[in-house]
């Protein structure tokens, strides 16, 4: 397994492994401790793991959280999902930068989504399955979501959207969802 560093995204990596096929079908390591950390990511930092199965169009996105916000290893371990990371650090040199991906359960690479990053993707086959390791505790108070179909974002969603949860389509623009409450 590798780690590509993602130049468009401030600390984002690409974990890429090296399955092993034969006739049976393959083997792949997904994540590897030694390699997550070799790139500065605590491998001990993660504490939830979850997936999420999409049909065919479905847009789940774009999704991000507040206070310390919250880092994510993302793999497609079935299917094929397009996958859309926007770095929302006012601070980062990548501000505001918006990088797709396509993932699949062929190839199992893993993106590493540093906190402060919005995060979202289309589902490309019926069904596609998405793994999420998360590196804190869900809190629904810090949730917050931003339209995928913001025109600042300007996310070219490659398959006309089929589905999207009542909460990602009544999302504000990015400038609503960033603006500080009083």
């Amino acid at each position: 397994m590798k780690a590509i560093p993602v130049p468009e995204i401030e600390g984002a990596y690409l974990f890429e492994p090296t399955p092993h096929a034969d006739e049976r079908g393959f083997f792949s390591r997904t994540f590897d401790r030694d390699v997550v950390a070799s790139v500065g990511i605590d491998p001990d930092g993660f504490v939830q793991d979850s997936l999420s199965r999409s049909r065919k169009g479905v847009v789940r996105g774009m999704h991000l959280r507040g206070g310390d916000g919250e880092a994510k290893l993302v793999r497609c371990s079935h299917g094929a999902i397009f996958d859309v990371v926007v770095d929302l650090r006012p601070g980062s040199p990548t501000f505001r930068n918006v990088k797709t991906f396509e993932l699949s359960g062929e190839a199992q690479v893993s993106v590493y989504i540093p906190a402060g990053c919005a995060h979202g993707f289309q589902s490309l086959t019926d069904p596609s399955d998405v793994s999420y390791r998360i590196d804190r505790a869900h809190d629904p108070s810090e949730d917050i979501t931003i339209s995928y179909k913001d025109p600042e974002l300007d996310i070219s969603w490659p398959i006309s959207v089929t589905m999207v949860s009542d909460r990602d389509e009544r999302a504000p623009s990015l400038g609503e969802a960033l603006k500080p409450t009083r």
